[in-house]
């Protein structure tokens, strides 16, 4: 009964593009699911089960966030035959989506491992002759990750982004309440500062005062408080 169930969800379904007084031929659809629908979230995990079936049977430790999936393993120094199961598992995985109708986006697969500058340039070595290009940086659901977990380049670019955003919102304070103007600091700034920082911890005092410097310019902003002025006492 479940079978027939989802099976009269799925069939009978058609699609149209419209745009403005314009709209296209109705095409029905042969495969996939309704977008926004309500089951799309289930029936999009219950697709992907078999990737999880040749993860295990790799021993490759995974998780998964919608259609992300990342894919871990840990390795002793001078004992590489790991990564050959990764490589396994990894053509594997492309072998099943190309059956499945899915696609292997290569531009966004990539590898990175972790470890003293020595024991990396070793691995990735051994990776490339895999076939396996390693990369020295990657970007995980919006932290920047090095291989070394210095998080300098990731410290780079938040304050980057903070002071672009810090600048036109000093170009408009004096058009804005301070209730708004606190809004747009926690909204454009704070949000920015405080996400993940819990990965921060342990990283030097050099690095870290620069995050400090920013969280002081917007304290200046929403206090109004000029350069010349010590922002110490008001924080």
């Amino acid at each position: 009964m479940a079978l027939i169930w989802f099976r009269s969800y799925l069939e009978g379904r058609g699609y149209y593009v419209s745009i403005g007084e314009h709209q296209s031929k109705w095409t029905s659809m042969t495969c996939g699911v309704l977008q926004g629908s309500i089951l799309a979230p289930l029936l999009f995990s219950l697709y992907l089960l078999p990737l999880s079936q040749i993860m295990r049977k790799n021993q490759i430790a995974y998780h998964s966030y919608a259609d992300d999936t990342q894919i871990y393993l840990s390795l002793s120094p001078n004992d590489y035959s790991p990564i050959d199961s990764l490589c396994k598992c990894i053509n594997e995985i492309n072998s099943w989506m190309c059956q499945n109708f899915l696609q292997l986006n290569k531009e966004k697969t990539e590898v990175i491992a972790f470890g003293s500058k020595e024991e990396v340039l070793k691995v990735n070595a051994y990776l490339d002759s895999r076939g396996q290009t390693t990369k020295n940086q990657v970007r995980n659901l919006g932290v920047i990750l090095e291989s070394d977990l210095s998080f300098s380049s990731h410290v780079k670019a938040v304050t980057k982004s903070a002071y672009y955003h810090l600048k036109n919102i000093a170009r408009i304070r004096c058009f804005v309440s301070s209730q708004d103007l606190e809004k747009l600091v926690h909204a454009f700034i704070a949000s920015r500062v405080d996400y993940c920082n819990g990965l921060l911890t342990g990283l030097p005092k050099k690095t870290i005062r620069q995050l400090q410097l920013v969280q002081n310019a917007a304290a200046r902003i929403l206090t109004r408080t000029r350069k010349s002025e010590h922002i110490t006492p008001v924080l």
